[in-house]
């Protein structure tokens, strides 16, 4: 039989199905470096999260792929894909078919068949006439079970869904555009370092060649220096291809085609200094932040209302058609008031023979309940694993370039020796190219290990799921403001949950409740409406997602001179003695 009772059916305001309550999750109350230093646990501020690298060059690019990247509009455009939708879907509320009509018609009745034939010649019965109609009629199925407002609530859990992937395409953007940046200083510095060596060898080798002329050394020290010399030069095509990669997935993520960008990013500079603390929050602020996480938990929510739905088709579907009309036989009388007819009845249609078919159907929707709320559990999981891996490869990193720089400067001083001791004869050519070939490996390591610090907070700030709330629901993306819908049709936005303090022993959440997963949305995912731009030309731009005006930001739309770009990367050496 039936899944909801009398009681229950009453209870949830005429709607069958469960009540959907959003269930909790169970995390941890720390992450697990929260002790070491430099990692806080206080409320993470993570709207502007990429301004901490104090980098005015990251801060505009950000900014231009917040306006013109592609996949974020198409994203943006999907959210008002699943508006529409709901616009769609709350026009089930009222009369599903209407109709007006009018009509003529003349009838003419045949003379030769039954029963007419026997008086067609006495002209009592008049064979033909005229029949004039004009009226409106509609069929009204009523929401008794609550079928359409289930729809309803799965419509607009679906676009709250939508709203989430479009804040974690944003969120994906930022942390895609900061990492490439990043990643092309890190080759900056690599390439400037790879030139200086380049530099210092050739040094070396006019060295190597002059004692060679003065009859000191072999040939063999010139040839040493001529390898290491071509090995050390066969580095900066590499790296050349490398900065090249990075500036054309930076032009794809502007939304333009590949081209020189060194207008907007400047000369090579170096990799911008991390902060030396990070606020990470509690492990318990990831379901209240992340989209991902979010966007699961509304797809439950729709889920939910979907067993609803189906749960409707087992019970008898009540209409009501009504029809008002005027008929005459002339048109003349059209509009007397004898001639107005009208007809109300009820219907009742119940596939009371599928009851088998739609049992199952009602078991389906059920089961994808089931595999959607072990997604949402997953995606709390992944997004603690995602933020814990985060952070300890931040902390390692550090380490690790600290070792590497103790192990530059110590290189540096040797080759300073070497080179000392070879024009003094004191040791041979080969100790210079180790010493100069392990600074060669040395500096690259510790340019690389810088970068992967910066690139490696980026990261942990992607996987604390920031970058969204400066305006959760501003501007995604952009189109014509004629096409922008107007406020009346903008669904509520929820509010950002307010973080709640999590208790000393238990986990902030409890467990998911093994039985029933039901009910009404959480006082902090309270609706509030969101606002859209009107009453300018067609020809302007207007926000696709509307939301909260923000302080405008001077570099908006501007160009770096290269002057304002960071000076060039010349490495700590000391000054080779003259041969």
């Amino acid at each position: 039989g039936c899944q909801t009772s009398l009681r229950q059916w009453v209870a949830q305001g005429f709607k069958v199905g469960p009540e959907y309550t959003r269930p909790a999750v169970e995390v941890a109350d720390q992450w697990r470096d929260h002790q070491e230093p430099g990692i806080r646990t206080d409320e993470p501020e993570l709207s502007q999260w990429w301004t901490v690298f104090n980098d005015p060059v990251l801060v505009q690019l950000v900014e231009t792929a917040q306006r013109q990247n592609l996949p974020l509009r198409i994203a943006g455009l999907r959210v008002l894909e699943a508006r529409y939708q709901l616009g769609v879907v709350r026009g089930y509320l009222g009369p599903q078919e209407q109709m007006l009509f009018g009509l003529y018609k003349r009838n003419a009745m045949s003379k030769t068949a039954l029963p007419f034939s026997r008086f067609a010649h006495t002209g009592l019965i008049p064979l033909s006439f005229d029949e004039w109609d004009i009226g409106g009629q509609l069929a009204w199925e009523l929401d008794f079970w609550g079928r359409f407002r289930r729809m309803i609530e799965s419509a607009e859990a679906n676009l709250e869904a939508e709203q989430e992937a479009c804040r974690a395409a944003l969120i994906l953007l930022q942390a895609e555009t900061a990492t490439t940046y990043l990643q092309l200083r890190m080759v900056d510095e690599r390439l400037a370092l790879a030139e200086k060596n380049v530099q210092l060898q050739r040094d070396t080798l006019r060295i190597a060649r002059a004692r060679f002329e003065q009859g000191i050394v072999s040939e063999l020290d010139v040839q040493q220096a001529q390898a290491a010399l071509a090995n050390t030069e066969s580095m900066i095509p590499m790296l050349k291809t490398l900065r090249r990669v990075s500036e054309n997935r930076l032009c794809t993520l502007l939304g333009m085609p590949p081209q020189d960008i060194s207008q907007l990013v400047g000369p090579p500079g170096k990799i911008p200094p991390v902060p030396p603390e990070v606020v990470v929050g509690i492990p318990a602020d990831l379901v209240r932040r992340r989209p991902d996480v979010r966007r699961a938990e509304r797809l439950l929510a729709a889920q939910s209302a979907r067993i609803g739905i189906a749960e409707s088709e087992l019970y008898p579907h009540i209409a009501i058609t009504g029809q008002l009309a005027f008929q005459a036989e002339e048109f003349s009388y059209l509009f007397d008031g004898r001639s107005f007819a009208g007809m109300i009845s009820p219907g009742i249609r119940w596939n009371i023979l599928h009851y088998g078919r739609l049992l199952n159907a009602v078991r389906v929707e059920d089961t994808r309940f089931r595999q959607a709320l072990l997604g949402y559990q997953e995606a709390v999981l992944r997004a603690c694993e995602e933020a814990e891996g985060a952070i300890t490869a931040f902390l390692q990193e550090q380490v690790r370039v600290r070792a590497l720089a103790r192990a530059t400067e110590a290189v540096e001083k040797a080759v300073q020796l070497a080179l000392l001791q070879y024009q003094q004869g004191v040791i041979d050519f080969q100790r210079v190219l180790d010493s100069q070939r392990g600074l060669v490996q040395q500096q690259d390591a510790l340019a690389e290990s810088r970068g992967k610090v910066a690139t490696n907070l980026v990261t942990i700030y992607k996987a604390l799921g920031g970058g969204w709330q400066g305006g959760a629901g501003m501007v995604l993306t952009e189109m014509p403001a004629s096409e922008t819908p107007p406020a009346s049709e903008s669904p509520p936005e929820p509010e950002k949950p307010k973080a709640e303090k999590p208790p000393t022993e238990k986990a902030p959440l409890e467990k998911i409740p093994s039985e029933k997963i039901p009910s009404e949305k959480p006082s902090s995912e309270k609706a509030s409406p969101e606002k859209t731009s009107s009453g300018k030309a067609s020809s302007e731009k207007a926000p696709l997602i509307p939301g909260p005006e923000k302080t405008p930001n001077p570099l908006r739309g501007k160009m770096f001179p290269p002057e304002a770009a960071p000076a060039e990367v010349v490495p700590n050496l000391p000054e080779l003695p003259k041969p």
